[in-house]
């Protein structure tokens, strides 16, 4: 019996040291990947929060003030123009994902040189946004610009239209940008997410008489509920982050018309040295962020597919 009870010992002691050597190596490899995440975000983050809730600039010490920074944004005229503007831009998103969602219908079907249409669309989305902004800051000049060509060589206006220098059209000439830019990163997950769905169910339909909007709504929507989500996720971070498209195209301009929180943010901490404000208005960015991924994920149907698994 005891015989027999010691190598059944010596299995489970061996076992034991073979999985904590594997975890030990699996912390090792996750280690640098942490560390970096660690410094780079959990502590920036962490130091944001502080600073929100004190009076500090490089030129005086920080002083705890509690709420007065937060405060401050409740009459802040600047901060809602920009928390406007933010939401518009996230707003659009949907749009560029349903126009996605057509293009990779299209060159999903049976036409010739589908190949030459993908890679065409595509091309928009390797290219620097920097790139983008100059391009459509181009395209949408008063005097030189291929908008305001076209639109006098059709005889739809006989002035240019001012699409950057005015408060009507500025913020949605950068979300067309926007729009453009992202069009063919959107088409590309989707395209695969169609290509994902099993035909058969598609003959299935066809054999019970379903109609093309039908096998649509019933088949190819439902099925794409994953890829949508994915492509709103990416397009609402790229919305809100695209300082660079913003800076580029009108600095925020005309007035405050295309003023974006992460731009604001910026001008707050780095030309009005009001870093503790700006970390304030950076946290409630944060939270703001964190709440429209979490009502994507819900209208997505993220929680009943868990439950689906579960």
């Amino acid at each position: 019996m005891a015989m027999s009870a010691a190598p059944e010992r010596r299995r489970t002691s061996f076992l034991r040291r073979a999985t904590t050597r594997q975890a030990i190596l699996v912390w090792c490899f996750l280690a640098p990947s942490l560390l970096i995440f660690l410094l780079y975000r959990i502590l920036p983050l962490a130091w944001n929060i502080i600073l929100s809730f004190q009076a500090w600039s490089p030129l005086k010490p920080a002083v705890f003030i509690g709420l007065e920074n937060y405060e401050e944004m409740l009459t802040d005229e600047v901060f809602w123009q920009s928390l406007w503007n933010t939401v518009f831009i996230i707003l659009s998103a949907p749009v560029g994902i349903a126009m996605a969602l057509g293009l990779a219908l299209l060159v999903n079907s049976n036409i010739s040189g589908r190949n030459i249409y993908r890679t065409l669309i595509f091309l928009s989305y390797p290219l620097m946004t920097v790139a983008v902004a100059i391009i459509w800051r181009w395209m949408y000049d008063e005097r030189v610009g291929l908008l305001n060509y076209v639109a006098r060589l059709l005889h739809l206006t006989d002035t240019p239209i001012p699409f950057l220098n005015s408060f009507f059209w500025a913020l949605p000439s950068v979300v067309v940008a926007n729009i453009w830019q992202m069009l063919g990163f959107y088409m590309i997950i989707l395209l695969t997410g169609l290509q994902n769905i099993p035909s058969s169910l598609f003959e299935a339909a066809e054999i019970d008489g379903a109609t093309a909007g039908d096998r649509f709504w019933r088949i190819i929507l439902p099925l794409l509920r994953p890829s949508i989500f994915l492509c709103f996720v990416i397009g609402m971070l790229n919305s809100v982050t695209s300082f660079d498209l913003v800076y580029v195209m009108t600095g925020g301009g005309p007035g405050r018309a295309t003023e974006i929180l992460v731009t604001y943010i910026y001008k707050l901490g780095f030309v009005q040295t009001r870093f503790d404000y700006a970390a304030a208005v950076t946290v409630v960015f944060f939270v703001f962020l964190i709440t429209v991924a979490w009502a994507a994920n819900r209208l997505s149907g993220g929680n009943a597919g868990a439950r689906d698994m579960e």
